[in-house]
C-alpha cells in the first residue's frame, strides 16, 4: 500500500466518522432539547431560585414572581408579566444577561426561550 492510498483511506474514514456524528446529533436534537445553563431569579421576598437547563419549548412559570432574572443559558429568553407567556410588555434578555424590574413595578411571572 502506498502512502497516497493510506492518506486517502484515512481521509475517507474521517469524513465517514464526521458524517455519522452529524447525523446522530441532528437526529436527536429535537428530543428533549434544553437550554444549557441556569435561569436564576430573585422573588419578591428576596429568595433566590435557580432552574438548571430548562426545556427550550413551552412556557415556564415563575410561581413566586421575579424582580431580577439572570439568563445563564446559551440561548435568549423573553420575560412576561403574566403566567401564560402571552400579551405585551415583554422583555428580551439575551444569553448571560440580567434584567431587573423597576421599583414598584409588577414582577415577571413567566418566560419562554428563543430557539
Amino acid at each position: 500500500m502506498s502512502v497516497t492510498d493510506h492518506h486517502r483511506r484515512r481521509r475517507l474514514g474521517i469524513a465517514a466518522g464526521a458524517t455519522l456524528l452529524i447525523l446522530t446529533v441532528s437526529g436527536c436534537s429535537g428530543l428533549g432539547r434544553t437550554a444549557v445553563g441556569p435561569v436564576t431569579y430573585t422573588t419578591e421576598r428576596h429568595a433566590v431560585i435557580s432552574v438548571n437547563s430548562p426545556g427550550v419549548k413551552g412556557c415556564h412559570r415563575l410561581p413566586l414572581g421575579a424582580h431580577e432574572v439572570h439568563n445563564g443559558t446559551l440561548i435568549d429568553m423573553i420575560l412576561y408579566p403574566n403566567r401564560n407567556c402571552q400579551g405585551g410588555d415583554t422583555t428580551y434578555v439575551a444569553t448571560t444577561l440580567t434584567d431587573v424590574t423597576a421599583p414598584r413595578s409588577q414582577p415577571w411571572r413567566s418566560y419562554t426561550l428563543v430557539h
